[in-house]
């Protein structure tokens, strides 16, 4: 062996848990510290405890619950996105068009489809309303998540 390039062995070095326990051994430092021994481990005692040193246990926690919470956000989203209480004017329509049924009382996407139910004439019949405004108001309910009536799905000439 080379002299001068090894380090100090210690052959009576303590090591101290977090438990309190404390033993001898040989080591090339004179004091450890360790967080878990043998008598405070759950392999060796047998309980059931969670042993988290690094917080992983924590971290993983953490990840959970913010994945919840980005999965709720997204549900609320799609409900607010397909709320009947949806204002006409957020659909994007020409402002003539959702002066006109504002006009008639339709102010939101609920009112419009209850005119839906009953068919694509009773929405015609509002003074200023045309095939066109029709056509673009049943296009922006479908790229919105809506699902049309049956009766609005019907083309009446």
């Amino acid at each position: 062996m080379k002299e001068g390039i090894h380090p100090t062995y210690f052959p009576n070095a303590t090591v101290k848990c977090a438990c309190g326990n404390t033993w001898t051994t040989g080591s090339t430092v004179e004091f450890i510290r360790t967080d878990i021994c043998s008598k405070c481990h759950p392999f060796f005692t047998g309980e059931q405890r969670i042993v988290d040193t690094e917080g992983q246990v924590d971290r993983f926690y953490k990840k959970l619950q913010a994945r919840q919470q980005y999965v709720e956000e997204l549900a609320a989203k799609e409900a607010e996105r397909t709320s009947p209480e949806r204002l006409i004017a957020e659909l994007d329509l020409s402002k003539r068009a959702v002066d006109t049924l504002a006009k008639a009382g339709i102010t939101n996407v609920g009112h419009a489809m209850e005119k839906l139910e009953t068919g694509e004439a009773s929405l015609l019949s509002v003074d200023g309303f045309g095939r066109k405004s029709l056509a673009d108001l049943k296009k922006r309910l479908r790229q919105h998540g809506y699902e049309l009536p049956e009766a609005a799905q019907e083309i009446v000439v």
